[in-house]
């Protein structure tokens, strides 16, 4: 399929819309109703296309750049380029997608995680924030975990939603990476109880860092 055109994915990607799927994925921002199984042997079918991922990318549809993150180059991408379509995302999953699977994989992912840190949209802050916690958890040299901390303390209590996750995310992976911050980001956690009462499946961890927190040192503690 190395000749396909970007029109004859959107209607294959029309094809196999489903009104269920659809509405399971209302309920979370996504205005798709592509199985996202379906999703990935389409894009293993295609294999990695630069120029029609651009092309369904441009299409402003939220399968379409679902599929584009999927058969893209992470690493062709321009520093601009990126930060445009990260403002243009939209939806929470063509986010997650994008800042997961291409911009961690591009040269100018720091670049991108100090512009998008203090940005003024929260939606681009959170992006920030995840490219933050992926260096506390797999390069810390040169971060400010204290003055993370700092910021999560006196901020995301009160952040929008994306932007609390974020600073969860990041609050949790350095209490569970860096022992020498455990205690104190467990007690950031309990004063601020953000996120005390998510509903978590059974057999799942809370995302309440406290009680994240300690089961994932209770696993490496057990090991």
């Amino acid at each position: 399929m190395t000749e396909t055109t970007a029109a004859e994915v959107m209607a294959e990607l029309a094809a196999l819309e489903d009104p269920k799927t659809r509405k399971v994925n209302e309920k979370h921002g996504d205005d798709h109703g592509v199985h996202l199984s379906k999703l990935r042997a389409l894009a293993k079918r295609l294999k990695t296309q630069q120029e029609l991922a651009r092309q369904l990318w441009e299409t402003d549809d939220t399968a379409a750049r679902l599929l584009a993150i999927l058969i893209c180059r992470p690493k062709a991408f321009e520093r601009d380029e990126l930060d445009v379509m990260l403002r243009e995302a939209r939806t929470p999953k063509v986010h997650g997608w994008l800042v997961n699977y291409v911009v961690k994989k591009n040269p100018h992912s720091e670049q991108l995680r100090l512009a998008w840190f203090s940005d003024p949209d929260p939606v681009v802050a959170s992006a920030g924030w995840a490219l933050t916690t992926e260096r506390v958890t797999k390069k810390p040299e040169g971060l400010d975990l204290a003055g993370l901390l700092d910021t999560i303390e006196a901020q995301m209590r009160d952040a929008p939603d994306r932007l609390q996750w974020a600073m969860n995310e990041c609050l949790g992976h350095i209490g569970i990476e860096h022992a020498e911050y455990s205690a104190r980001a467990i007690d950031i956690g309990e004063r601020l109880e953000v996120l005390k009462d998510y509903p978590t499946p059974p057999g799942c961890t809370s995302p309440f860092a406290p009680i994240w927190i300690a089961e994932m040192l209770r696993r490496q503690h057990d090991k």
